[in-house]
Order: C-alpha cells, then sequence, then structure tokens
C-alpha cells in the first residue's frame, strides 16, 4: 500500500520489528552517504519521510524543504524521530498537503530528567569538584558549598510533555513553586499541569531557575537575548535543552562573564557540537551535553515505536495522534483518497482522519 522511507535509521531497531509485521506496506532505507539521485529515485515515490528531527543531523539537501517537496510529488506524511520538526519547513509543507508529524512526549521522561540533573550539577558545584579531584585538590571542602534545590522558584518557558514532567518533578519532589508560560496553554491547564502562569516578564525577573522546553519557532528564536538574561535574578541558572537558538550564545556568556548569571546548563548549540574552543566552554559555571537529553535506551525505543505506529495508524486511515501543522488535514485527506480511494479501508467512506 504505502512506501515508507526512513533516513539512515530510526532511532532504534523496534520500528522495523513493528513496520515488518505489516507487509502491506514497503519500507525503504535513504542512505545519505550516497548520491541524491539514488536518494530521490526513493524519495520520489515514498508516501511517507522518516526522519531526526535536529537540523545538524540531516543533510540540507534531504531536510523537507519546497525543493525537496519538488522532487517528492507523493508524498503525504514527513514524520520527525522526536518532538522537533527543525528540517521540516512546516509552512511549505502544508502548502504541499503533507502531513507533518512527530513524537511529541516520547522521551519527556528523559529530558526532564536530563534537565534536573543539570540544575543539580550547577547547584551542587558536581562538576567543578569532580574536576578539581581529578587535578589533585586537597582543600577545604567549603570550597564547593552549594545550595538545595528544594523551594526554590523554578520558571518553565513551554509547559508541554517535557515541561509538564519537570514541573512535576520539582513539584512534587522537591517543593519547588513552579512558574510557567505558555502561549498555546491555557491558565485552568498550566495549574492542572503542576504550574503557576505568569507572563514572560514575571518568569524573568522572580524564577531562580529557568528552564527552555519550547520548540524552535519564528517567535521563540532569540528569545532570550541580552535583554531578557539582564531581567532574570542575579545569581540565577539558565537550561535550555529544547533547541539552540533560542538563546542567544553571546549573550548568555556576557551574563556568566559578569557574574549577573550563577550558571547555565545547556544540551543544545547554535552548530552541534559546538567548537572546543566555544566561548561557553571555557568557564566552570556552564554544565555543556551534546544534544543528548532524550537519547537514553527507553526513551529511543519509545520514540522508534511511536514513529512506526504512528506511520501505520495513518496508512490505517485513522488520525494522526501527534499531527504539527493540523490545518493541512482537509488537503491532506483529499490526496490520502487521491492516492489510496478505498483501498484498505473498506468499512469507511472516507479515513477517519
Amino acid at each position: 500500500m504505502a512506501c515508507i522511507a526512513y533516513l539512515n535509521k530510526f532511532s532504534a531497531p523496534n520500528a522495523l520489528e513493528i513496520l515488518s509485521a505489516h507487509g502491506e506496506h514497503e519500507v525503504v532505507r535513504v542512505d545519505s552517504d550516497a548520491s541524491l539521485e539514488k536518494s530521490f529515485d526513493i524519495v520520489s515515490r515514498a508516501h511517507a519521510y522518516q526522519c531526526v528531527g535536529a537540523r545538524d543531523e540531516v543533510p540540507a539537501s534531504l531536510r523537507v524543504s519546497t525543493e525537496f517537496l519538488s522532487r517528492a510529488p507523493n508524498l503525504l506524511v514527513a514524520s520527525a524521530s522526536g518532538s522537533g520538526v527543525d528540517v521540516f519547513d512546516l509552512e511549505a509543507c502544508t502548502a504541499a498537503g503533507v502531513l507533518v508529524v512527530n513524537q511529541a512526549g516520547a522521551n519527556a521522561q528523559s529530558v526532564a530528567e536530563h534537565a534536573l540533573s543539570m540544575i543539580i550539577s550547577l547547584y551542587r558545584y558536581i562538576g567543578k569538584s569532580d574536576l578539581a579531584l581529578r587535578k589533585g585538590w586537597s582543600g577545604s571542602r567549603w570550597d564547593f558549598m552549594g545550595t538545595d534545590l528544594a523551594e526554590k522558584k523554578i520558571g518553565i518557558v513551554g509547559i508541554g510533555n517535557i515541561g509538564t514532567r519537570l514541573a512535576q518533578i520539582c513539584k512534587n519532589g522537591f517543593d519547588c513553586e513552579v512558574f510557567a508560560t505558555d502561549p498555546n496553554v491555557n491558565e485552568e491547564e498550566i495549574a492542572r499541569r503542576g504550574a503557576k502562569s505568569v507572563s514572560f516578564e514575571r518568569l524573568l525577573r522572580h524564577s531562580d531557575v529557568i528552564s527552555v522546553h519550547t520548540p524552535l519557532t519564528d517567535l521563540t528564536r532569540n528569545l532570550f537575548d541580552a535583554d531578557a538574561f539582564s531581567q532574570m535574578k542575579e545569581g540565577a541558572v539558565f537550561i535550555n535543552a529544547a533547541r539552540g537558538s533560542i538563546h542567544s550564545e553571546e549573550a548568555l556568556a556576557d551574563a556568566l562573564d559578569t557574574g549577573h548569571l550563577a550558571g547555565a546548563g545547556l544540551d543544545v548549540w547554535d552548530v552541534e557540537p559546538p567548537p572546543a574552543s566555544h566561548r561557553l566552554l571555557e568557564g566552570l559555571n556552564v554544565v555543556a551535553t551534546p544534544h543528548i537529553a532524550g537519547c537514553t535506551s527507553h526513551s529511543l525505543e519509545n520514540m522508534a515505536e511511536c514513529a512506526a505506529t504512528q506511520l501505520i495508524t495513518i496508512f490505517s486511515g485513522q488520525l494522526a495522534p501527534r499531527p504539527v501543522n493540523p490545518e493541512v488535514l482537509p488537503r491532506f485527506r483529499e490526496r490520502y483518497l487521491g492516492f489510496f480511494g478505498g483501498d484498505g479501508l473498506d468499512e469507511l467512506s472516507t479515513p477517519r482522519l
């Protein structure tokens, strides 16, 4: 029935095991090291295209752009392996009638735990004291006297699956007061998720820790600039395990160098991986990781399962569980029926999409 193309590999092998149980679909690998001609021989007949959502892991020519779509006339679905969809031009996909889906929530626990570990590492000088011991330190323990996370004020920017999980952990596990700002979630729902809805400006001024869990969009790009960092509490900690470019790296480095901010935990970068000479890697008040917050054995298997089952669901004529551009659904329905008609949907007059 459907031709499902995937770039290089799924996040875990179980995705192919799940898809293989549905032999009516053709599943084909696209090799990013192969020639573009060979890659688009596959993409040109694909109804679905699955790839990782991090832009630095996908060659520009194999990101879903207007040009890509012009060479993929059969494409109905573009699926990201995680929650981020940086490699998909959403406007172009919508215009072309292509449904974009992600696996939002599949790695929420892993990313929330990673953000929490960064906060605690900074508060307790774990990285700094570890390095000192390895260099033969023999001073006073009070050199590394930190502070407790308990009862701190935590500000969360973006209270989706990951932000919600972090809010619950901080509130229930550490008795923290949690603030959140999210234009897509109303005040009552934010409260249900464990936080108090506040404006972005109030969150900046009152939070001891700010953790970013929002997608990278035109509205969030450079959201944390020099002005935003200057409004944060003196001695506050900044965490970003969402996407690079949501914060200005130079502005953050300035805020850390002046001592206005006490520390930062960064899992995402403008360029990934960042060069060893990067300014934010010079000091000991930054906990740095290479975009691994969502990479645990459990989360990768969960993402793979979610991706495979969502594709099967879509090509069974049912509603996609995690659409990113739901406004495309009417056009998507038309194109879906144009390709498949009632094949595989005998019991339905139209797909339940």
